[in-house]
């Protein structure tokens, strides 16, 4: 199925800097703003959703993996990969005022607010890392008992999870004894690493990344429901809590679109986009967001919306 039968074009917005890798983005839709991690380039881009236009583009983010918008506290986190640390960045100045550390390879962020604390997974040192967002302090490292995929805050239940590596496990975090309080096998999934979560409906999509494959895992039982293809090395998902639509990126440049429904998933389509290995959506307007490193020589941000049926 091709793409302009799922989501159709709205813009190609210009990015600046080089054409090379782009990676985790943040989308804060209370303010307009969406930040993106070009990772390649040592860059974090500030984007207005609402003018469409890049209003800042900061510059001494070492291979910038994750970032993170906290607007309650004022706050934008990013892993500074290539320095093994955090920073911690004010969201109205856009000053750096805290870099955290040492984390040996940052790459996830998640935030807890009763805690105020930012948990960091560190992909390579096999923790997730747990830094205090008030002193901006590196409290402690939570050994996984593998590679540390993504990290995600669950307000349903106040827990953090992250995907582990080689064990292919899902692992829940309390936040304030920051300890591990359950490890929950995913059959069928092979490197866990990119999590998206239904927070009402009480669901977690994790994807495989070595054997293209998605799961939705049930978060009120804290078992598997099912196993769904994607394509070759899924990194990024993004859900839309209104349309109940599920975006799965992958290293491929192959994007796959789930509908969800009765606690699981219908494929609505699936189509390459080169490089679109990253994605978000807005929950307000539904907006879907591509930033891609190399169209005709240049980077853009492709913005998308669902197409409409014909």
């Amino acid at each position: 199925m091709s793409g302009g039968q799922v989501l159709q074009l709205v813009a190609d917005v210009p990015l600046p800097g080089p054409a090379v890798r782009f990676d985790y983005q943040s989308l804060d839709a209370e303010n307009g703003r969406l930040y993106i991690a070009h990772m390649n380039a040592d860059q974090l881009v500030v984007f207005d959703t609402q003018k469409r236009q890049v209003i800042a583009n900061l510059d001494g983010f070492k291979r910038v993996h994750g970032v993170l918008a906290v607007p309650a506290i004022n706050r934008i986190f990013a892993s500074v990969t290539g320095e093994h640390q955090m920073a911690a960045v004010d969201m109205k100045s856009l000053k750096t005022i805290a870099m955290v550390g040492p984390i040996n390879y940052p790459d996830g962020l998640a935030y807890a607010p009763e805690t105020k604390r930012v948990f960091v997974s560190d992909e390579h040192g096999g923790v997730d890392a747990a830094v205090d967002a008030e002193t901006n302090k590196l409290l402690t490292s939570i050994p996984l008992g593998g590679g540390a995929g993504n990290t995600v805050y669950d307000p349903g239940s106040g827990h953090i999870f992250v995907a582990v590596h080689s064990v292919n496990e899902l692992v829940a975090i309390d936040p304030a004894a920051m300890k591990i309080i359950g490890r929950y096998a995913l059959p069928g999934i092979e490197n866990p690493h990119g999590i998206g979560l239904d927070v009402a409906n009480r669901l977690a999509f994790i994807a495989g990344e070595e054997n293209h494959s998605l799961a939705v895992f049930d978060l009120k039982s804290m078992k598997l429901l099912s196993v769904h293809p994607v394509g070759d090395d899924p990194d990024v998902l993004a859900f839309d809590p209104g349309l109940k639509r599920l975006y799965v990126s992958a290293e491929s440049g192959t994007v796959t679109v789930f509908q969800e429904n009765d606690r699981d998933l219908r494929l609505l389509g699936q189509f390459n986009v080169p490089h679109a290995h990253t994605v978000s959506v807005d929950p307000k307007t539904h907006l879907v967001y591509f930033p891609l490193e190399n169209v005709q020589g240049r980077p853009l941000l492709r913005i998308m919306q669902p197409a409409t049926p014909r």
